[in-house]
């Protein structure tokens, strides 16, 4: 059984992020944040991961977004938004991401993500489905979603 944990906010853990493809101006804000002080060991942070032994192998980025900005389920509701889905080359094809999205899923709300090119196949197996286009919503993005029980697509 792989544990997924919520990672803290600090130099340790923006470190282990620099080994990852996706490291952009999300960790580059925390890293501010961590040298100006505003921001401590305990403070909320959107990311989980995967340890395995002291490295950090997988990680995903998890946001609750309020049912005012709902505009893709119904009835209309909080939801999560999965972004930076990510497992290290080495690691790839073991169970870290599917653990990282089920850890999602068990939350129990709706999830967006907006997958990478080629990922089609692995969110497909994870349940998560095409949204009818929407261009002034989308923008440009080929959003995916997962629909728990009693949920569905906004019309």
């Amino acid at each position: 059984m792989l544990k997924v944990e919520k990672l803290l906010v600090n130099y340790k853990t923006l470190e282990e992020f620099k080994k990852f493809r996706e490291y952009g101006i999300q960790e580059l804000s925390m890293l501010e944040d961590l040298q100006s002080n505003i921001i401590e060991n305990d403070s909320d942070s959107p990311f989980y991961g995967i340890h395995y032994g002291d490295k950090l192998v997988a990680r995903m980025s998890l946001y609750k977004v309020d049912s005012k900005f709902d505009q893709y389920f119904s009835p209309q509701q909080d939801y999560l938004e999965l972004w930076k889905l990510e497992v290290l080359p080495t690691y790839q094809g073991k169970g870290y991401g599917k653990a990282l999205v089920e850890f999602a899923k068990a939350l129990n709300l709706p999830i967006k993500t907006n997958p990478r090119v080629k990922s089609g196949d692995f969110w497909s197996k994870m349940g998560f489905e095409a949204v009818k286009y929407d261009m002034d919503r989308d923008k440009g993005e080929n959003p995916l979603v997962w629909y728990p029980a009693g949920v569905t697509e906004q019309n």
